[in-house]
């Protein structure tokens, strides 16, 4: 067999980007769930939003909430996400055992996180009395992260992006004074950028190149690509208690099959990487890959206990379990589709809050939760290198008119040290090689919100 058969062989394995979307280390949910729809759920750490009717940006989480609000209604809410997201340690070496370096590219910096502003706009009109229409154009899933150029696990993951907008219009009817029920339709547009090193010198050497230098002679790998997904959300209210109210909702899955780009710069690995483009490999083509956006359910319960304080609760689950694997196909024959393992599971949301009105115009809101990880600790990546967080959470509304009112939400989110253990017999790490991270992150959010009704 010559080397280019047997270069070709190795490929099969090999898994340049995986299509994962987010480097979700300073996310706001779990996997690369973004929560922050509505400033004013996020005083109360989300613990009302299933539930909560107090203005018209509940309706991204229950449809049936629209029917609480008169008149016609307009809102935006933006969060500003600042992540300390920090990469404590790593260690790597190719499956020869040849240890891993930093490169000259590698500046010393650890930072990873990159802050993020989060808009979310809605509108509502009144048809009548009990049916209501409404909109909602949020970004429900995605972020950004940065991992140090030539850092030792520069071969898994560089830079990594992925931005979505959800399209939701809705309509709601009272259906009894203690029922209601809402429906939706979303269009979701995801856009994915990703990136990372090659190490083209181990390549070479395992397909009996000459001259080929095991993690001296990197090629950079980009992958971008988009599309639209379809879905619809449901959603209930019900009052079993005039001061006790009692939100189910649901929201469907959304598969998209991004395509677009995948380019490949091999520039600095010599005649090794000339050899290897020469067989057909590592060719600018396109590429194709499926990135399966989670169903999720979710219930939540508010009481008044006085006129002036109210308590809520929410559970939510996602349904994580649908990342399994994810492969990236490119329409160049002589590369074989990539194969990344995830087989995440399905996680919970629990959160508790309670709001308290001390005068006419202003309402003060806490909260408090507890968001799992959907990853397993056997396939955590740098990309995604997600652990269980721990919300704490404040805000306040203030409705200085019956026309506007102008909400403030912050949280601070504890996040888990997280641990990256990957070996190179992995499935698709082959040439991705052996690598051990860590990874310390804290959040910020800060929220914003307005509403006019007219």
């Amino acid at each position: 067999m010559t080397w280019s058969m047997r270069s070709q062989a190795l490929f099969g394995t090999l898994v340049m980007l995986p299509l994962c979307a987010i480097g979700v280390q300073e996310a706001r949910g779990s996997g690369f769930q973004i929560r922050e729809a509505s400033s004013s759920a996020l005083g109360n750490a989300f613990a009302s939003a299933t539930s909560g009717v107090e203005d018209v940006t509940f309706m991204y989480f229950n449809p049936a909430s629209l029917v609480y609000h008169e008149k016609n209604q307009a809102a935006g809410s933006t969060s500003f996400i600042s992540p300390r997201a920090e990469l404590t340690g790593s260690s790597g070496s190719t499956i020869a055992g040849v240890p891993i370096t930093p490169t000259s590219a590698f500046n010393g910096s650890t930072s990873v996180g990159e802050n993020a502003i989060v808009p979310a706009l809605y509108s509502m009109l009144s048809v009548t009395e009990d049916l209501k229409v409404g909109l909602a154009v949020t970004a429900p899933f995605g972020l950004e992260t940065s991992l140090p150029g030539g850092w030792t696990g520069r071969y898994h993951a560089s830079d990594s992006r992925l931005t979505t907008i959800n399209a939701n219009p809705t309509v709601a009817y009272r259906i009894t004074d203690w029922i209601s029920a809402g429906v939706g339709f979303q269009a979701v547009y995801a856009d994915a950028r990703l990136t990372n090193s090659i190490d083209i010198g181990t390549i070479g050497a395992a397909s009996g190149i000459p001259g080929s230098i095991p993690t001296m002679q990197d090629g950079f790998a980009e992958v971008e690509g988009d599309d639209w997904g379809f879905g619809y959300n449901l959603g209930v209210m019900i009052e079993p208690h005039d001061r006790v109210r009692v939100g189910l909702a649901y929201r469907s899955e959304v598969k998209l099959e991004l395509e677009g780009d995948g380019n490949f710069d091999l520039r600095g690995s010599g005649t090794t990487g000339a050899a290897l483009q020469s067989a057909g490999l590592f060719l600018d083509t396109g590429i194709d890959a499926d990135l399966d956006l989670p169903a999720q359910a979710s219930i939540g319960v508010n009481v008044d206990v006085t006129d002036n304080v109210q308590v809520m609760g929410e559970v939510a689950w996602t349904q994580w379990s649908s990342f399994e694997n994810l492969i990236i196909n490119f329409d160049n024959p002589a590369q074989p589709a990539s194969l990344t393992e995830q087989d995440w599971d399905d996680s919970w949301f629990f959160a508790l809050g309670a709001n308290w009105q001390p005068a006419e115009h202003w309402n003060l809101r806490f909260g408090v939760a507890h968001d799992q990880t959907p990853v397993p600790n056997r396939t955590r990546t740098p990309r995604i290198p997600d652990e269980d967080r721990y919300w704490i959470s404040l805000g306040f509304n203030y409705a200085p008119t019956d026309w506007m009112s102008l909400d403030f939400g912050y949280a601070h989110i504890f996040v888990d040290d997280s641990k990256v253990n990957l070996s190179a017999t992995d499935p698709g790490n082959t040439f991705r090689d052996n690598l051990d991270a860590s990874f310390t992150t804290a959040i910020d959010i800060v929220g914003v919100q307005g509403v006019i009704r007219f």
